[in-house]
């Protein structure tokens, strides 16, 4: 069935078999997350939403929809029904289009300054959706860009032209673009992109929209449905995050071990060799975004590298976190490399041109994507429009990720010559800080509690609104804290939310970074959390576990930290409960500063 969610998308199989595909993943036995999704229409929405639960539902969340009547949008949003209120949606998805644009430029508007006030009464009409929206729910919002107009009334110069439909549509577009911009929480599903990659022509469907009022084709509906699929997936941490690559005929044309370093395919020169170029400039922008790369390439090691050593090579050996070239299974070495890494198999994308590869992957290793690599020239396109690593916040850490994860190597051999493992936690020589959330960091937290799915003690998810507001929340208790050691430093690496009650302290999220594991983080984090809770003059603090098909490893953490277990209900669920009187700290490896 996974075939079934990748681009190209077959329309008529989805819509065909829809019922049944979706009957089978809500009994796979998949743990998926639940959420509430509020989708104000200014068209019929109806098959949008199911579609987009569909694929929802192969993201691993489960979602639950309320939807506005049909053109009610903007009433909803300013004058919510007590339905709606009561709803509490986690996201809100505005599906405008081109057919809700009330005011266009007319011939008649020779002053450019008409044109700008109509600009500004359209786009004022959506900031006030907008921003009634972020007061009454607080939860991220999606709003649908627009697509260009069916028709160019003053031809290309509709371009240029004040009074043209296609400058207003575009000088629109980005005036959403800039608000998005500085403001948290607000998506821009770009359908403008979407009508262009699937055709204006078919895309501007006058039956669909006169007698149903579908504002494209229902063929277009599973790539408007992915799009959006694509965001809520990112927001709540179910984007991939490691790219494993074949090398002979993916990354170059040819077979290195029979034709040579020299004969291989690659470079400016050939056109031949063109295509994986661009291909491996493409891999290489994904790297800059925080996207993993790894090699899983059935070779002899000295091969690979000396391909990979070509001077046209636009990726070379230090791009690459883990290089896997011998002859055992592919799925073997993708296993390996998630162990070596500290992530699931399930947050891989292979990468290979041979079919049966592909197969034998995706045969046995459950929830990894391997999309059908159909001709080098279609690479690139493939692996986009699939939106694996989909971007909603592009923060520092990211960028830097893959320096973090290859400078383990180093830290690794450090624990091979140490004595035992105390010595090698010294020999790291790591310093933590530890403190109070802070604006400059409030994207960085948001996006841990939506990507950290196996030191999560309780797994919950929060925005950037809902981050800023607990850190001016005088009845919370934030920490984040950073950690650096000899390599360099890793970032904001864990968080920990609790919410005072009294004289109590209930944690609400613990979560830790995986490639920080196993360095007593944790440890310093417990221990600066207890301190802030006793100078609130707390005496007891509360934690909770809530099992997760992730996060298994911290199912006896707060054993581990010295909590009493209260209570355990049949699915798991366990409560646990420490005094902070005779508490005595419980880190000693870390170097601590905190405020």
């Amino acid at each position: 069935m996974d075939r079934i969610f990748e681009y190209p998308y077959d329309t008529s199989e989805i819509m065909r078999m829809q019922k049944r595909f979706k009957r089978e993943l809500l009994e796979d036995g998949t743990a998926r997350v639940k959420k509430r999704i509020a989708i104000l229409g200014g068209s019929t929405v109806d098959a949008v939403r199911d579609v987009l639960e569909f694929f929802l539902l192969h993201h691993g969340i489960e979602p639950e929809f309320i939807t506005s009547e049909y053109g009610q949008y903007r009433n909803e949003a300013l004058f919510p029904s007590e339905e709606f209120l009561a709803f509490k949606p986690d996201v809100i998805y505005i599906h405008t289009t081109y057919r809700n644009i009330d005011t266009f430029p007319e011939v008649k508007d020779k002053d450019p300054a008409d044109t700008g006030k109509k600009l500004d009464a359209v786009f004022e009409q959506f900031r006030e959706i907008w921003e009634s929206l972020k007061e009454k729910f607080g939860c991220p919002v999606i709003q649908n860009n627009f697509e260009l107009p069916p028709f160019r009334l003053l031809g290309n110069s509709d371009c240029t032209d004040t009074r043209g439909r296609v400058r207003f549509v575009n000088a629109l577009n980005m005036r959403f673009a800039d608000y998005a911009a500085a403001h948290t929480d607000l998506y821009i599903s770009d359908i403008n992109y979407v009508s262009s990659c699937y055709g204006l022509d078919k895309w501007h469907d006058g039956t669909q929209w006169h007698m149903y009022k579908y504002a494209f084709p229902m063929d277009a509906v599973p790539y408007i449905a992915a799009n959006i699929a694509a965001i809520i997936k990112a927001l709540f941490g179910r984007n991939k995050k490691v790219l494993a690559l074949d090398l002979d005929n993916t990354l170059w044309g040819g077979v290195v071990g029979d034709d040579g370093v020299e004969g291989i395919k690659i470079g400016k020169d050939l056109p031949s060799g063109q295509v994986y170029s661009e291909f491996q400039e493409y891999v290489k922008l994904q790297k800059d975004i925080g996207t993993l790369l790894t090699v899983c390439s059935k070779n002899d090691e000295e091969n690979a590298y000396a391909g990979l050593n070509h001077p046209d090579c636009t990726l070379t050996t230090d791009d690459f976190v883990v290089i896997k070239a011998n002859w055992d299974n592919k799925d073997e070495n993708i296993l390996r490399t998630s162990e070596m890494l500290n992530l699931t198999p399930d947050s891989f994308v292979f990468v290979d041109d041979n079919p049966a590869e592909r197969q034998i992957v995706s045969d046995r290793i459950p929830g990894i994507a391997v999309p059908e690599m159909d001709g080098a020239e279609n690479y690139i396109r493939i692996l986009d429009r699939n939106r694996y690593f989909e971007v909603t916040a592009l923060s520092d850490e990211d960028m830097k990720r893959s320096d973090m994860y290859k400078v383990e190597a180093q830290r690794a051999e450090i624990r091979t010559a140490a004595a035992d493992y105390g010595e090698y936690l010294d020999r790291l020589e790591m310093k933590a800080d530890i403190r109070p959330f802070e604006p400059m960091y409030i994207a960085r937290i948001a996006q841990l509690t939506n990507k950290s799915n196996q030191f999560n003690v309780t797994t919950k998810r929060y925005t950037e609104g809902d981050v800023a507001n607990m850190s001016r929340d005088p009845s919370c208790i934030t920490l984040y804290g950073r950690l650096s050691d000899r390599f360099g430093d890793n970032g904001i690496v864990s968080v920990v939310i609790g919410k005072i009650k009294e004289t109590e302290l209930h944690i609400d999220l613990w979560l830790m970074s995986c490639r920080v594991l196993k360095r007593d983080m944790e440890y310093a984090m417990l221990d600066t959390l207890v301190k802030k809770a006793a100078e609130k003059g707390i005496d007891t603090i509360y934690g909770y576990y809530y099992p997760t098909a992730k996060n298994s490893m911290v199912k006896e953490l707060f054993d581990r930290f010295g909590f009493r277990k209260q209570s355990e209900d049949e699915a798991g669920n366990t409560v646990w409960k420490l005094k902070v009187k005779g508490y005595k700290d419980k880190n000693t490896h870390i170097s601590v500063s905190c405020e």
